[in-house]
């Protein structure tokens, strides 16, 4: 009876709103992966600040729990502005998700400087600033957990990737790093490495290249948004109140 009884908890607690009173803001939401993390951290009772540039993106889905927000998040006057906000109206911040990224494959000999300007300046720069203003208001408090969109590339790297794979590697030191200088305050850093998400980036990839891909995943299918959503709950809920400065790969067992 007793360990039915401790089964039955267990069970509550992992269909409960996980996230039940947490302020979160999180980057990149208009589609994919940023839009599943959204819903999610939504439907687990967190209020969300969702950011994306593209103007009118998320109005489908603004609610009490749902604060759309719209700039370009290389703007760091706007980040400032957008964490004073936050603090003002919810007192707190609990959780913040770098999610927003860009990716623009070329091969050596075409890289233009705008490319890697580019990528650095909202993969790796822009996370930069968040983590800055943001940790301000959850040392106050404490606590908090921020987590970072890293990939499987910035761990194995890729063909015709060299930027990409680079500003991702990035992201995964500075959130060892983060980690580290943060600890003390009681903020959890950690990065998620997806592998290949079924996402509309790939609506327009032949089949035979689909079918390429899937051959190196010993799942032997694409991972879903949702799947990857389901990572980002995870830490940032108080289920990984002890795990800092870990890279997450969500990858189906890819062969790197």
């Amino acid at each position: 009876m007793k360990k039915e009884l401790k089964y039955y908890k267990l069970s509550m607690e992992l269909n409960s709103k996980l996230l039940e009173g947490k302020v979160a803001i999180v980057t990149g939401c208009s589609r994919g992966i940023g839009r599943a993390i959204m819903e999610k951290f939504a439907k687990h009772g967190a209020i969300v600040y969702a950011i994306d540039f593209i103007e009118g993106s998320m109005n489908d889905v603004a609610s009490s729990n749902i604060i759309p927000c719209y700039f370009d998040i290389t703007d760091t006057k706007a980040i400032i502005t957008l964490v004073q906000r936050v603090k003002k109206e919810q007192g707190r911040i609990d959780i913040l998700v770098n999610n927003a990224g860009v990716m623009q494959d070329a091969l050596i000999p075409m890289i233009t400087d705008e490319q890697i300007h580019k990528t650095f300046e909202v993969n790796v720069f822009a996370i930069m600033h968040f983590i800055q203003y943001v940790s301000k208001i959850m040392k106050r408090q404490k606590s908090g957990s921020i987590i970072n969109a890293a990939s499987i590339m910035g761990i194995s790297g890729n063909y015709a990737q060299i930027v990409y794979a680079a500003s991702k590697g990035a992201v995964i030191a500075l959130t060892k790093s983060a980690a580290k200088e943060l600890a003390q305050d009681g903020i959890r850093v950690n990065a998620i490495a997806p592998g290949t998400i079924k996402t509309s980036l790939l609506d327009n990839t032949p089949e035979e290249t689909l079918n390429k891909i899937k051959s190196r995943i010993y799942f032997n299918k694409l991972g879903t948004p949702e799947e990857v959503a389901n990572a980002y709950l995870f830490l940032a809920s108080d289920l990984s109140s002890y795990i800092s400065g870990q890279i997450l790969g969500v990858d189906g067992m890819m062969i790197n």
